[in-house]
């Protein structure tokens, strides 16, 4: 069985037949490889070359034009003449993957190993990002999209096919694929059952396929590796051509593709059936100019759920009052109604054609108009303050943090992690009545109203005589952040905090038997407690941001009224360190001490709070 397998293997039948495909535009093309293990050794190199070099590089198979680690500059020549060469040869020749090797003895005692990387002139005329967890290049076009074109791996780099003969259409140059390949065997030429005629064998270039290579097997009698008696070696080259330089994608070469537009519905005629009209700018009747055409101003209705795709992707979309958008592109939207969206024709065109088709997947035939709020703003051009919950909850959340900072120095709810950022961008009345949505976004208004109090703060605002005077249950409830930020109002002698702190606790039962435990009675319960069996989710979760409201709007006052201020945590705070203070002077005149403070410790002890 093992005989058979090598003989297969020094054939290299399905090496060359690889070497030989049909090379799609979106194949991932290996453009670098080195890899050996023991039984075989594969390495794959790539050149630029210039057109004129073309039949040079295919009359010789084994000879490599560059090998790894060449392409970098260089200078020849003697004084006064020399001639600086940017990727080390006269001959035009230019690497597409560069072999970085270093000096061990200056680096380290050789801690910096070598590696291998793209041509900075391929990466830069792309404009990849590189993504450095992955080692991957992506592009990003002007909707947005993304496509990894590039993959780099320590043995092994790949290209997209079509990226590589766009550069070589605008360099005008083929890229050599040089390739070489050993095969290893134990057994001998007689074992396998075949001589070295069989193996000997060359092609030249093809109709299809610029190639050139050979193949031939060594017996004993060579010096190979040790414990191996034959191999064989299919090496040669070849080329890619570029793409024509109008396919290049190159902005000023390339032929700037036609935008197309998507056509929606507008209207109802007076059969019933729906009127529909492209978004294309020269087929909107702006101000008369295409009186033909439907009114730039058409209003088109989409059901609300075509904004939930940005919602689902705060990371790349935003979705604010009035507005959505992304770094390439952006469109006024009135989304201030309970059940759909409505956008004017003309703004539709802003949006990619990939976009088009999403939101015409929602579209809806028109019901009344835009919305009270939509239209002070756009046709009378007035300022006016949504009427919708959730923008004006974050209104208010961000007003907060800015009345927060300017008078207490400090945020009465802590900023948002990184990767809780999404609570608060996501956050809207949900566009359906799924259990799973409502369960998220009450989740959402905890993190944001519970779990983001500041509770090492609100601590301060308690004195040492106020700790001292609370009960075990109290002492408890410091350690919550609903029942810390109650006892610390109490102590500040805040009033009409009851209601607030009620829905708080009411919310944050809502959460714990809804969406992070399993829902039983006690989620019956809650759920009973705010109208869930009577009413729909979005009707319910709406209701819950207006009191979300209510309770941001409070802690605006709150922080307003100078009721809880700088001042109390600093008059506090040093009560606490005359505090330990005076105990380690009582613990230093102590029959247990001999009287000897470590004033250090003190002093850090000190200064170590707020």
């Amino acid at each position: 069985m093992t005989i058979d397998l090598d003989r297969e293997r020094l054939a290299q039948e399905k090496i060359l037949t690889w070497q030989l495909r049909d090379m799609k535009l979106t194949e991932m093309v290996t453009v670098y490889l080195s890899v050996d293990k023991g039984s075989h050794e594969h390495t794959i190199y790539c050149v630029l070359i210039p057109f004129r070099e073309a039949e040079t590089v295919l009359s010789n198979p084994a000879d490599w034009d560059l090998l790894f680690g060449e392409g970098t500059p260089s200078a020849m020549g003697t004084e006064p003449v020399i001639k600086y060469l940017r990727h080390g040869v006269d001959t035009g020749l230019e690497p597409l993957v560069i072999n970085r090797g270093f000096n061990e003895s200056q680096t380290n005692y050789g801690q910096r190993t070598h590696y291998s990387e793209i041509s900075e002139e391929f990466r830069l005329f792309h404009n990849l990002y590189h993504d450095r967890e992955t080692d991957e290049y992506i592009k990003i076009d002007d909707e947005g999209n993304e496509e990894r074109v590039a993959i780099v791996e320590p043995h092994r780099i790949k290209i997209r096919l079509k990226e590589i003969r766009q550069f070589l259409a605008i360099k005008r140059m083929y890229l050599s694929i040089q390739f070489r390949h050993y095969e290893y065997s134990e057994h001998s030429l007689e074992e396998l059952g075949v001589s070295e005629d069989e193996v000997k064998l060359s092609g030249p270039n093809s109709d299809d396929i610029d190639i050139c290579w050979s193949r031939w097997g060594y017996s004993a009698d060579y010096n190979i590796r040790e414990n191996y008696r034959t191999f064989s070696v299919l090496e040669g080259k070849r080329l890619i051509k570029p793409l024509p330089v109008s396919e290049s994608g190159f902005r000023g070469f390339a032929e700037e593709p036609k935008k197309k537009y998507v056509e929606f519905i507008i209207g109802v005629d007076e059969n019933g059936d729906e009127i529909n009209a492209t978004c294309d700018p020269t087929k909107v009747n702006y101000y008369d100019r295409n009186p033909e055409f439907p009114h730039h101003l058409t209003a088109v209705q989409f059901r609300k759920a075509v904004l939930d795709k940005y919602y689902r992707e705060p990371s790349k979309y935003s979705v604010e009052d009035s507005g959505l958008g992304c770094p390439w592109w952006g469109m006024r939207i009135d989304n201030h109604h309970d059940d759909k969206v409505v956008v004017f024709l003309r703004d539709l065109c802003s949006l990619p054609y990939t976009e088009q088709h999403h939101w015409r997947a929602y579209n809806i035939r028109p019901e009344g108009g835009i919305s009270d709020t939509y239209f002070k703003r756009c046709i009378e051009g007035r300022f006016t303050d949504s009427d919708r919950p959730e923008h004006l909850f974050k209104q208010s959340y961000r007003d907060l943090q800015k009345e927060s900072e300017k008078y207490l120095g400090w945020q009465l709810l802590l900023p948002l992690a990184p990767g809780d950022e999404h609570h608060f961008t996501s956050l809207r009345v949900p566009s359906t009545d799924e259990q799973r949505e409502f369960d998220e976004l009450v989740l959402s208004l905890t993190k944001l109203l519970i779990d983001s109090l500041n509770q090492k703060q609100l601590k301060e605002l308690i004195s040492i005589e106020q700790e001292e005077n609370l009960n075990s249950e109290q002492k408890q409830q410091l350690n919550r952040s609903i029942g810390c930020l109650e006892i610390a109002l109490s102590c500040c002698d805040v009033e009409d905090a009851a209601d607030h702190i009620s829905f708080l606790r009411e919310l944050q039962k809502l959460r714990s038997s809804g969406t992070a435990h399993r829902k039983g009675s006690n989620y019956q319960k809650i759920a009973k407690d705010f109208g869930i069996e009577s009413q729909s989710l979005q009707a319910v979760f709406a209701g819950l941001l207006w009191k979300a409201l209510s309770v941001l709007d409070y802690f605006i006052w709150l922080v307003r009224s100078g009721q809880v201020n700088p001042e109390i945590i600093k008059k506090n705070s040093l009560k606490k360190g005359y505090a330990i203070f005076d105990e380690m002077i009582g613990f230093a005149k102590s029959d247990v001490t001999d009287g000897a403070i470590n004033h250090d410790e003190v002093i850090h002890e000190l200064e170590s709070k707020p």
